[in-house]
């Protein structure tokens, strides 16, 4: 076995070339519960590196992808952004990295910013933040800070499975519950519960919302697209004991991704009903960058027959292209197909009753934290 260095990578306007014909493809049983099917180079490198059996050993020796977490040494932890289709200008990821292993994650091709693959490297090369808590409480307490609700959750899932070793996300909780300040949390992990008991006292005072993905109610879709994230009957139980528990909570059903579970819109929102949820939301499938060939190598793979139909789809939702990352388009889309399950979305929504209320949440009670460097007040 040995690795070559291939010439640099095509424009990403030139025709997908499947991973089986480029020689990336992974032994299967290597990447066993992971979602991509590749870890081919991200696009700042200088040269694509491919597995490849020369003759003098042999690829099935090699071991199957194994998780590992480094310690990423961040000097900040609020990401900022002015984009306006989103309802937030702040954020905090507790993690680089997902082992959730969604196929069609957006935040993938982050990874490549690390000189990382936003294939298989994205699901097993995960950094954490120790120091997170840290630095939110030395930003929060900063002169100029004006509150406003903090996203977490809006690059990797907070609540992946490593979470629950290192308890970063509940650090963060812990702050952010001291100091009044608000956060709307998104994931589609049922870890979530096990910070209940800071979600509820944050929602007494108006100072949280949750938002759970629910993708398909089907689990055999659901383990091809999400390996390692919590199954879908276990999403439904996750909403149904926070609702009871007080906390404000929505479902998204995201992305919804024509001919693979657009069909299940309906069913998912009267699912999502039952828990006793009424708020819901629905993102159509991004395909920025990397993840446009990890997805279609996805879709040869499990779905041969419907490749070419699927892609149709989501050019006619792109205005012709793979992508559209065009504020206010990006996230629903545009055009016939669009239109349709937009209105197919907004029609379950009525007849159930979802989204007559505004979640909010408020900075009243916000209190700037006291710096561990700051001298205590003698009187």
């Amino acid at each position: 076995m040995s690795l070559s260095s291939a010439l640099k990578r095509p424009p990403a306007s030139l025709p997908l070339t499947p991973a089986g014909d480029r020689g990336a493809a992974i032994d299967r049983d290597r990447r066993r519960g992971r979602g991509t099917l590749t870890n081919v180079s991200g696009r700042f490198e200088p040269l694509t590196r491919v597995a490849f059996d020369d003759g003098w050993e042999s690829l099935e020796e090699l071991p199957p992808f194994k998780t590992t977490v480094t310690v990423d040494s961040t000097r900040k932890i609020i990401a900022r952004n002015d984009s306006p289709d989103i309802s937030f200008d702040r954020s905090i990821n507790p993690y680089r990295g997902c082992e959730h292993g969604c196929v069609y994650c957006y935040a993938r091709p982050s990874h490549a910013y690390l000189g990382l693959s936003p294939g298989l490297d994205f699901e097993s090369k995960l950094f954490m933040k120790p120091n997170a808590p840290e630095l939110l409480e030395r930003e929060l307490s900063a002169p100029g800070y004006e509150p406003r609700i903090i996203a977490i959750g809006s690059n990797t899932d907070p609540y992946q499975p490593i979470e629950r070793r290192y308890k970063i996300t509940r650090r963060i909780l812990e702050v952010l519950e001291r100091a009044g300040h608000p956060v709307g949390i998104v994931t589609k992990s049922a870890l979530v519960l096990r910070d209940l008991d800071i979600l509820t006292r944050m929602a007494q005072r108006d100072l949280v919302k949750v938002a759970i993905s629910v993708t398909t109610l089907d689990a055999k879709l659901a383990r091809l697209m999400e390996p390692r994230a919590s199954t879908p009957p276990r999403r439904l139980g996750t909403l149904r004991q926070l609702v009871k528990a007080g906390v404000p909570t929505s479902a998204l059903v995201a992305p919804i991704i024509p001919a693979i579970n657009d069909a299940e819109i309906e069913r998912v929102l009267e699912a999502v009903a039952a828990t006793g949820v009424r708020h819901a939301g629905y993102v159509v499938l991004r395909l920025p960058l990397e993840l446009r060939d990890l997805f279609r190598e996805w879709l040869t793979e499990n779905f041969p027959d419907r490749v070419s139909h699927v892609f149709k789809l989501i050019r006619d939702m792109r205005g012709g292209k793979d992508n559209d990352p065009t504020f206010g388009r990006r996230m629903t889309g545009s055009g016939p197909i669009a239109w349709m399950i937009g209105r197919r979305f907004e029609v379950a929504c009525e007849r159930l009753g979802f989204n007559l209320t505004n979640v909010k949440t408020t900075t009243e009670h916000f209190r700037r934290p006291r710096p561990a460097t700051t001298q205590l007040d003698l009187f």
